[in-house]
């Protein structure tokens, strides 16, 4: 009996692990420089894919041998995957704030067309929070809708490595102007400790791609 595989496809139509070759073919045939690997275990493979293709290749090919290590050369640390061209098939977040904190509101919108999907405001809040709040809907829109392989794009690190941490690590006061907005935070949190995160979340170039689709334009 052959044993089960597990395979990551960091670039493709839709990146993501898969347990079915057939599925993950799908996903690269006819994609100019789609990046793929076979895992013999979940573990390796879900990790592989988390750090990324550039983690994984520095980690799978050796220093030549005699070549002076830096110490201060360190692998990527970003615990998501990127794509050299965007992938039409997929949802966009973003978040504004009238000042920081202000007012604040947040939308996810499909990337091609940007067809508004959901939008929430608050009198009070920030704009990472915003940004935080936008892919955790986002994530849970997806689950609902049994999409667990659609990609998210955010223009926002710092929103990627909370979503990472499951913890929205802002200073904002909690008090009676904020208690709505840390109602959601508290269930945004609770999703994610109780949900596993299948959907690629993915870094918007912005300064390759413009604004991101769900950009407020009020820049």
């Amino acid at each position: 009996m052959a044993k089960k595989k597990w395979y990551v496809v960091w670039m493709g139509h839709v990146p993501g692990v898969y347990t079915d070759w057939d599925k993950a073919k799908q996903q690269i045939e006819g994609y100019k420089g789609a990046k793929y690997k076979s895992f013999p275990d979940r573990a390796q493979a879900e990790a592989a894919f988390r750090n990324g293709y550039a983690t994984y290749l520095k980690q799978a090919i050796p220093p030549a041998p005699g070549a002076a290590r830096n110490p201060r050369t360190r692998p990527a640390s970003s615990a998501f995957p990127s794509s050299d061209a965007i992938i039409g098939r997929s949802i966009s977040v973003d978040a504004a704030c009238s000042g920081n904190p202000g007012r604040m509101e947040y939308q996810g919108v499909t990337t091609v067309g940007k067809e508004r999907l959901f939008h929430r405001a608050f009198p009070l809040g920030t704009n990472n929070i915003g940004e935080f709040l936008a892919l955790v809907h986002a994530l849970a829109f997806l689950q609902k809708q049994q999409q667990p392989d659609l990609p998210i794009y955010t223009d926002s690190k710092i929103a990627m490595g909370w979503i990472r941490k499951g913890k929205c690590k802002t200073t904002l006061p909690r008090n009676k102007k904020t208690a709505e907005l840390y109602e959601l935070i508290d269930r945004a949190e609770a999703w994610l400790k109780a949900n596993r995160i299948t959907n690629p979340v993915l870094k918007w170039k912005t300064e390759v791609w413009g604004e991101i689709p769900a950009d407020f334009g009020r820049k």
